[in-house]
Order: structure tokens, then C-alpha cells, then sequence
């Protein structure tokens, strides 16, 4: 007998619940160390780092940190692509008990200097191509120690940089030299628990202001077990030695860091780092590998993979083993698509607040063409009336996805508000409507939040709004996703111009450009002579997003007819 109705349709090899280690969430990758310790652990660009090598790397860039005094409970921020040098800074990180904040590589000097002041950052790891960023935004922090690199510092052939080269500030570190003057490569006596805070991952909250979604050791390790078992159908028919991941998902974002980097580290796989995404090069990546074990990504990046020119030449029906897709809904073209070439899939759902993880489809068994699947091993989820969140709704009506179980964060950074209002009672509650099917299959409807979901990215338009506002001859603004084939959404803003003005539409995108991350800044404006309003003078986003549906609607009604 199941405990719950979904366990039915888990893959015979998906154990119901799992018996998980009272382990650091660093210790991952020492499995890996100890039993294949000549393997590559990362492939950047050609330039190979063994397990060994990674553990050496790791030790001595904790004994360095120790020695500048990083100490347990201090966070961390780690400003990086996917590089060696992310993987080493998060291990070393966490192995002295510090907290990892993971930050966005295209944040704006405002965004960042934000998020360092928030967290209280004293220690900021980044690279040269972002310091005209870096030094506003630890204007007036209490950053004490900074450490720079150069992403290509690890890639043989390109030498390495030098302190004057990067034109450090004083008292800066430069990254190669502060981690070949680790002296120990002794474990440090560091007491990490699980129930220890980890890694805090920002995500935009419904006020505008980003949250820190803080979780634990025991989250890290409950998510990778999770992820991996899940997965364990087609990744256990392949042995360690030749397990490959294509590691192209951002570490500094949740699902990248577990999902591949963690994953990676615990299934003895080699990551393929890739710090950039340009599809000619990607595929010239892909094309250096006979087989790659695992490929989790995005929509936008699976349907410019598989409709590349090159796929029929890379044979990618061959090539590629397990594909999951996270971060936005899968299209059912592409589902099909990917299901005609013969390779096995995943798509799932979560929240940087659940780890990344919560919902996913089968592997082998039962999959539901547009559901984001069942719950994880060990996860509990409800749908519950919208307005109070406290009844249980039945099959096919909608009622607002919550979530509890090990995944679950511990709350958010110093914001006791925020937290009380999205963790009660244990449940997490998403903001995301859905409705379950007969067979407990789950599909999403509608968002309760505001939340705008392009390329994978979660972008918040009051983040978008308040910088529009800012524009001189702007009297109103108001951001919204609206439907896009290849991004799954885009950003179109509507604007309202103070009386008389004129403003072209370059300019205020320009306008946006200096001061929002690139896949914040909208693509569409849109002038009108008002926006809707409720009776209390509140700008109704909802009303120009159905507006925007309506308009899609019909167009499709007319392609249709013609």
C-alpha cells in the first residue's frame, strides 16, 4: 500500500522515502576523491582537474581563507561564472561553516551592493570583467576582504594573471596567489550540523525587495540525494568512470548549483563548465563528447540545442543521455519533439526556496504532457483554497501549490515578515496556483505572484517598475510577462509619459540597460494615456496581462481562420 496516491507512479528504482546522512553538504565530492581520484572532476575548456586535484585545490583555498579569517556563520558572497574557481570558493566556503551567497555575475552596482549590505557580507570572491560594479557597490560595506580572478586563469595555455594586471585595489587578493599559499591541506575542525545554514540564495520578493531564501546543509543533501535517485534509472546503467554532465546552468542560481554542480560532485560525473551561453560555441562543446551523461537546463536552451543546424551532424538522439528541464514550462512541441529523438527527459518544478526542487515528471514511467509532474521522495505538497490557504481542494479545481518536506528553506535572511508570511506551520506556500488531476498529477494554471519567468531567469517587475519610474518624463509604469516562443516570456512595460513629453522607445529601454541586469530590461514599451486602476488608485497589473492574452487569442483566431 502507498502512503500517498502519487507514489504509484514513481519509477521502479524511486525509493518513497530516503534515509539521508547527517553530513556537510561539502563532504559531497570526497566519495568521488577517494574512489576515482584520477578522474576529471571539471573540464574547462579543454583543462582538466581531477578529483584529487580538486580536493588539494579545495584544502588549500580553505586554509588560506581560514588564515584571512573567515569563520563560521560569516557569509561569502561568490560573484563567478561556472568556473574552477566557483566550485573551489563554494567547497572552501562551506568547509570553514561560512554561508555562501550566491550572486548574479550581471548584477547592476545598486543590485549587488544591496544584496552585500543585506547579508552582511564581509568576504566578496569575483573576477576582473565585473570590478567596475564591485568597487560602488562596497562603497560604505563592511567588506573586509576581496578576492579577484580571472575566469581564464584556470585554462591551460593562457598563463596566469598577476595582481597589477587586474589593477587589484589595496588590500585586495588575487585568487591564484592567496590559494597557492594555503599552507594545510588538513581538514579544518570546523563543527558543521545540518540544521546549519548553508548557502543563501536571493530570489525578488512580492514587495519589490529581494528575500535571502536560507537553506541548510541538510537541504543541500536532501535536494542532491533527491535529484539523484530520481534520476538513478538511465544515470545507474552508465559506470562512474564515464559519467559527464554538460554544466551549463548558472552556479549561482539554485538549480544550476544542485542540480548540476552538486549532482555532479555527488555521482562522480565530470562537469563540463560552461560560463556562457552562445549556441555556435555550445555546440562546438557538446560536439567534444562521444556521450554526455546528463544535461539539465531550460526550455530556451533545449529548443536552440535540438533546432540547431548542427544536431543531425552531433547525432544528439545519440549523444545525449538524461535531459532535464527546469526554470519554465516545457512546450508541448518540445516534449515531443524531444521524446521523437529518443532521449529521456524530466521536467520539474521549484522554487529557490524548496532547494530547486519539489515536482517532477517520471523518468522512465508516466509522464502528462504540460503537468510539472508529482512530488519528490519525502515531499509533501497541497493544493489549498486560494483566498485562505487552509482547505484542501479537490481534483481539477485550482487551489494554490504548498509544499512541505527536507527540501524547504529555513527561512529568509533577517526578514522575520516575509518569512511568517510564506512558511506556516512547516507548509512553504509557492504564490503558484495549479490543479491536480484524478491521478495526482499536477498542472499549473495561473501565478499568485507577479513573477515573470524568461529564459529561465525569475524577474520581478517592481524591480523593472521602480527603475522606469526613475526616468524623468515617466508619470507611470507597469511591467508584465507576456507569452514568447523562445523565452517562454518576455517583458513588455507600459508607460505613461508626464503631459507634453515625448520619449522614443530606444531611449527608456536604453534607460533600463544601465540600470537592471540584462534579462531584466524590457523589450517591448508600450505608451498609453492611462493605465487600469482599482478603486483605491492601485495599478492593475492582472488587467493588462489579460489584455495581453486576449490580443494573443485573437491573433491565433485569425491565423487560424486564415
Amino acid at each position: 500500500m502507498f502512503e500517498k496516491s502519487w507514489h504509484q507512479h514513481y519509477d521502479y528504482n524511486v525509493p518513497t522515502t530516503i534515509r539521508y546522512p547527517r553530513l556537510p553538504a561539502h563532504d559531497l565530492y570526497l566519495l568521488a576523491a577517494n574512489t576515482f581520484p584520477d578522474k576529471p572532476a571539471l573540464n574547462f575548456y579543454g583543462t582538466e582537474t581531477t578529483f584529487w586535484e580538486l580536493r588539494s585545490q579545495v584544502r588549500r583555498m580553505t586554509s588560506a581563507l581560514g588564515a584571512l579569517g573567515v569563520k563560521k556563520g560569516e557569509r561569502v558572497g561568490i560573484h563567478l561564472p561556472n568556473c574552477p574557481q566557483f566550485v573551489i570558493s563554494y567547497l572552501a566556503s562551506l568547509s570553514l561553516g561560512a554561508v555562501v551567497v550566491n550572486l548574479n555575475p550581471m548584477y547592476t552596482a545598486d543590485e549587488l551592493g544591496f544584496i552585500v549590505k543585506n547579508t552582511g557580507m564581509e568576504t566578496l570572491i569575483t573576477f576582473d570583467l565585473v570590478l567596475a560594479n564591485v568597487r560602488p557597490a562596497l562603497a560604505d560595506s563592511g567588506v573586509r576582504r576581496v578576492v579577484v580572478t580571472r575566469v581564464t586563469d584556470f585554462i591551460k595555455g593562457f598563463g596566469v594573471s598577476t595582481p597589477k594586471e587586474l589593477d587589484l585595489d589595496q588590500g585586495w587578493h588575487h585568487f591564484s596567489l592567496l590559494m597557492e599559499g594555503g599552507s594545510s591541506t588538513r581538514v579544518p575542525r570546523v563543527d558543521v550540523g545540518p540544521q546549519d545554514p548553508a548557502l543563501i540564495q536571493f530570489t525578488g520578493g512580492t514587495t519589490g525587495v529581494p528575500k535571502g531564501a536560507v537553506l541548510t546543509h541538510a537541504n543541500i543533501i536532501a535536494a542532491t540525494f533527491q535529484a539523484s535517485l530520481w534520476g538513478n534509472a538511465t544515470v545507474t546503467l552508465v559506470p562512474p568512470e564515464k559519467r559527464i554532465t554538460l554544466c551549463l546552468l548558472p552556479y549561482f542560481h539554485v538549480y544550476g548549483n544542485i542540480v548540476a554542480m552538486n549532482w555532479s560532485l555527488f555521482n562522480c560525473a565530470t562537469q563540463i563548465l560552461v560560463p556562457r551561453f552562445e549556441i555556435d560555441e555550445f555546440m562546438g562543446i557538446i560536439a567534444n563528447f562521444e556521450k554526455i551523461t546528463f544535461f539539465p537546463a531550460v526550455p530556451t536552451i533545449i529548443t536552440a540545442v535540438v533546432n540547431h543546424p548542427r544536431a543531425a551532424e552531433l547525432g544528439l538522439d545519440r549523444r545525449l543521455g538524461l535531459l532535464n528541464s527546469g526554470g519554465a514550462p516545457m512546450p508541448v512541441e518540445l516534449i515531443e519533439h524531444v521524446k521523437d529523438m529518443g532521449i529521456y527527459f524530466s521536467e520539474g518544478y521549484g522554487l529557490s526556496e524548496s532547494t530547486s526542487l519539489g515536482i517532477s515528471n517520471p523518468v522512465l514511467g508516466f509522464k502528462k504532457a504540460g503537468s510539472i509532474g508529482i512530488p519528490f521522495p519525502d515531499m509533501d505538497v497541497k493544493l489549498v483554497d486560494v483566498d485562505e490557504g487552509r482547505e484542501e481542494v479537490g481534483p481539477g479545481e485550482p487551489g494554490e501549490i504548498i509544499m512541505k518536506g527536507p527540501l524547504v528553506m529555513q527561512g529568509y535572511w533577517n526578514n522575520p515578515e516575509e518569512t511568517k508570511g510564506q512558511l506556516r506551520d512547516g507548509w512553504l506556500y509557492t504564490g503558484d496556483i495549479a490543479q491536480a488531476d484524478e491521478d495526482g498529477y499536477i498542472f499549473i494554471v495561473d501565478r499568485k505572484k507577479d513573477m515573470i519567468i524568461a529564459g529561465g531567469f525569475n524577474i520581478y517587475p517592481r524591480d523593472i517598475d521602480e527603475v522606469l519610474y526613475q526616468h524623468p518624463k515617466v508619470m507611470e509604469a507597469c511591467s508584465i510577462g507576456v507569452p514568447d516562443e523562445y523565452r517562454g516570456e518576455t517583458v513588455k512595460a507600459f508607460v505613461v509619459l508626464n503631459p507634453g513629453e515625448q520619449v522614443p522607445e530606444r531611449e527608456l529601454i536604453d534607460f533600463c540597460k544601465k540600470k537592471l541586469a540584462p534579462y531584466k530590461v524590457p523589450k517591448i514599451i508600450e505608451y498609453r494615456e492611462s493605465l487600469p486602476k482599482s478603486a483605491v488608485g492601485k495599478i492593475l497589473r492582472k488587467v493588462l496581462r489579460q489584455e495581453e492574452l486576449e490580443k494573443l487569442n485573437m491573433k491565433t483566431k485569425q491565423d487560424s481562420a486564415g
